[in-house]
């Protein structure tokens, strides 16, 4: 049993009132009947007489062409024809004592509701009244041996009984169906008129044989007028329902092809109540794996939830939802019916349509659904930590550009910078996976702190970044950090061990201009400053910013500059220092300003890298070296060439990429390229940076540690970085000669470096004492003043075409004769793809 709603119960209620005033009406007019019969002394008819009427009323009411509205059902009987006859052969009282005899006889033999028993026989007691009072007053008098009734008050009298059956009839299955009389009516209005002519004839018909007197086996025919004009009439009605359900079924199939699983099952469901006239249709789809009933009536969806589903009995009927092929199986459609029904073959073809159909639907739904959650899954990721969850660097920048772009409704924004201290040590000592929970539980911190609005990000590695916004004075900003930074206070257990973070903030308040880039180079000044100072957190102080005026314009610059290729690129030769031949170059960037002439990388690269222009910048320059490379090829000079890399460079996934391409569109060979990291820069980034070194090494490009020895921790430099050469910093070899510490660190180095297979380049080299110190410490290469300076490619051509001493190729004298010293080939170091020098 299934719960009732409320329009149920009141759809009830007024159904129970109108019949129940139908049979009062039905009572009054029979007790009318009966008083007129005994006051005109009415004599009994012939028993013959009644059990035939009796008995066609029965066969007449059988035979019907039967009609489901809504959950009832209904449908036109050829009652009328007995009735009629009836009224013109005995009273009134007796034909609506046979008819109704009749039609409660086959009402009990088909089991049928009492109440809708009732309604029946009294609305036919009603119209029997109504016809036989109309022929009186016309004068016709029944009689079997002499009917004296006229066809035209037959014909009145049928009218009469037609307008008063309708009348009883559209109210009572207009609320049983909540459809309006109107709508009925207009419906059934041409069916109608036909099926009574047909009727009114054959009542006509069989009067006139009557009265005539003629042979009554001319009523032989009757059965058979009835008999065609039922089955015309049923065959006009299925093909008219067939075409009504065929354009309904288009219809709802139309309404389906939405992409809304929500809307295709309330459609669905509320549409296959209409379809089929059922009481209520359910949708399971726990057959597809999803614990979820949709119900609905012809009024709108009922239910949607969990399962399991409400109606499983013999009132209901259950198809599975398929596709047609069967390749995939959403679930069950039940239709819920008031009674029991049976479909009609055309019924059950049409469901099994319209289940499939629905399962389609439901698959496209479904389909568009997981599309569309891969699609916000992947805008999500784009957008966020893998590790953390947090905010990326990425959705930091866009969502502060939103703010410089209407940044008075907001008030004042901040950006607040985060960096742990000592963190390496915790990935040294108890493993990456170790510190990938810290960093985990940092960022869980940070953002259980951040105030509504505020956005918490990693930026990478060990570094994080707050944007503080609605900040309603900028001293706010100074304690909303200092309370961030105290949640990391607490300790936090790490494989059993209980670990303290400590962590650097720095605080910027956005400037007038300058942007995202400007605010977060300003957070990482302060961030240093409150490092340096020992202090949880620092704020931003111009007087403090060891930029000057000058590079801050510079700044703006930049884009410019990019455009109009101000880059250039000069070259300094790399020698060897035992035969001061040319072995490689390294290219170096120039800055040709409008303004302020000719800038070194000291003026302007720390500016280029706190920019949004450095993927650009760093493109031009390698792409200005290459092209000279392939110049000097082309003259007899095939160098290999070293480009500086900024490490933000290697934090872009995109860059591996670009090297390989301008490799490719120059035809240079990635062996014959050196990418030179600076040693100082990359100390707290290699497990960021190592991907893309790694992916450039396995393309043959190969790599060199700059400026080696001024770093913390060289060694672990090198267990890091799969470099191919070592470059001694200069101040190394500026103290050679006077220092003993610093030739040990050289002899050292060079040591290290024919361990490891490396070759070893000394930088800065500015005399002949200098040059004599490095050969017999055993570093065979560098590159300084004493050889050349820094110059364009063309000019380092015809240096290299003029030589030195009659030798193209050479820039200075040789340390000793010509075949005196013999140089061993390089080596390849077994799986390694380093080599000696």
């Amino acid at each position: 049993m299934h719960t009732r709603s409320s329009n149920d119960d009141a759809t009830d209620r007024q159904l129970k009132l109108l019949i129940g005033l139908v049979v009062v009406l039905a009572v009054g007019v029979t007790t009318l009947g009966v008083l007129h019969a005994v006051a005109t002394r009415a004599a009994i008819p012939n028993p013959l007489v009644l059990i035939l009427i009796y008995a066609i009323s029965v066969i007449s009411f059988r035979i019907k062409i039967v009609i489901r509205v809504g959950s009832n059902q209904s449908g036109y009987t050829w009652v009328d024809v007995p009735v009629m006859v009836g009224l013109v052969l005995v009273p009134v009282p007796w034909v609506i004592l046979c008819v109704g005899a009749g039609m409660a006889t086959v009402r009990i033999l088909n089991r049928a509701d009492p109440l809708r028993a009732a309604f029946v026989v009294a609305k036919e007691v009603l119209v029997i009244g109504a016809a036989g009072a109309t022929m009186l007053l016309l004068g016709a008098q029944p009689s079997v041996d002499h009917p004296q009734a006229s066809i035209t008050a037959i014909v009145v009298a049928y009218l009469v009984s037609w307008l008063v059956d309708d009348l009883v009839f559209y109210p009572v299955i207009a609320v049983a169906s909540r459809q309006t009389i109107r709508k009925l009516y207009r419906n059934d209005l041409g069916e109608q008129v036909i099926f009574r002519a047909a009727t009114l004839a054959t009542v006509v018909y069989i009067i006139e044989v009557l009265v005539l007197g003629a042979s009554l086996v001319m009523l032989a025919f009757v059965p058979i007028l009835v008999g065609c004009l039922y089955l015309w009439r049923l065959r006009r009605l299925r093909t008219q329902q067939e075409r009504d359900s065929w354009r309904q079924l288009a219809d709802t199939t139309d309404e389906l092809s939405s992409v809304d699983l929500n809307q295709v099952l309330h459609i669905g469901a509320a549409q296959g109540a209409k379809l089929f006239s059922a009481a209520e249709v359910e949708i399971d789809l726990t057959a597809s794996g999803v614990d979820r009933v949709v119900r609905a009536g012809t009024d709108g969806v009922l239910y949607d939830g969990p399962g399991p589903r409400k109606f499983d009995s013999d009132l209901s009927i259950t198809t599975e939802l398929e596709t047609r092929d069967r390749s995939y199986q959403a679930g069950a459609l039940v239709l819920d019916f008031d009674g029991k029904v049976k479909l009609t073959e055309f019924e059950q073809y049409k469901l099994k349509t319209f289940a499939s159909a629905l399962c389609t639907a439901i698959r496209n739904a479904a389909a568009y659904a997981e599309l569309q959650r891969i699609s916000e899954q992947n805008a999500y990721d784009a957008a966020h930590d893998p590790l953390t969850g947090l905010a990326n660097r990425r959705e930091l920048y866009e969502r502060a550009e939103e703010y410089f772009a209407g940044r008075t409704e907001d008030g004042v924004v901040a950006l607040l910078l985060i960096d742990l201290n000592h963190f390496k040590e915790v990935n040294d000592t108890l493993g990456h996976a170790a510190g990938d929970a810290v960093l985990r539980e940092v960022a869980h911190r940070l953002d259980d702190a951040a105030a509504p609005g505020d956005l918490v990000a990693r930026l990478g590695g060990d570094e994080f970044a707050v944007l503080l916004v609605n900040l309603i004075t900028p001293a706010l900003a100074t304690h909303r950090a200092e309370q961030m930074l105290s949640s990391l206070e607490t300790t936090l257990e790490v494989e059993g061990m209980q670990i303290t973070v400590e962590a650097a903030g720095g605080i910027a308040l956005a400037p007038g201009s300058g942007g995202i880039n400007e605010l977060m180079r300003r957070a990482d000044i302060a961030m240093y400053q409150a490092k340096r100072a020992g202090q949880p957190t620092a704020t931003y102080a111009h007087a403090q910013d060891t930029a000057d005026v000058e590079r801050l314009m510079l700044g703006g610059e930049l884009q410019r500059a990019v455009a109009e290729r101000e880059f250039v690129v000069d070259f300094q030769p790399i020698v060897d220092l035992g035969s001061g031949e040319v072995i490689s170059a390294e290219a170096l960037a120039r800055w040709q300003h409008p303004e302020y002439g000719y800038l070194t990388p000291m003026q302007f690269l720390e500016t280029v890298e706190r920019s949004g222009q450095l993927p650009a910048f760093a493109d031009a320059v390698l792409d200005q070296a290459l092209a000279a490379s392939g110049v000097w090829r082309e003259a007899g000079f095939d160098l290999p060439i070293a480009v500086n890399v900024s490490p933000r460079s290697l934090l872009d996934s995109r860059f591996p990429a670009t090297v390989l391409t301008r490799l490719a569109s120059h035809a240079v060979p990635p062996d014959r390229l050196v990418l030179e990291l600076s040693e100082t820069l990359t100390i707290s980034q290699l497990d960021t940076v190592g991907r893309a070194l790694d992916e450039l090494r396995e393309a043959g490009v190969r790599l060199a540690l700059d400026d080696f020895g001024t770093g913390v921790s060289p060694l672990s430099v090198l267990s890091h970085i799969p470099v191919n050469q070592l470059k001694i910093d200069r101040g190394f070899i500026t103290a050679t000669e006077t220092s003993s510490e610093a030739a040990a660190v050289i002899r050292s180095t060079v040591d290290l470096a024919r361990s490891l297979h490396l070759a070893v380049i000394a930088v800065g080299v500015e005399s002949e004492p200098q040059r004599h110190a490095l050969w017999e410490l055993g570093c065979v290469a560098g590159q300084g003043h004493l050889f050349a300076r820094p110059m364009s490619s063309i000019r380092l051509l015809g240096a290299l075409q003029r030589g030195s001493g009659g030798r193209p190729g050479a820039l200075a004298a040789a340390l000793h004769d010509e075949g005196s010293v013999v140089r061993m080939p390089r080596r390849r170091a077994s799986g390694s793809g380093r080599t000696t020098g």
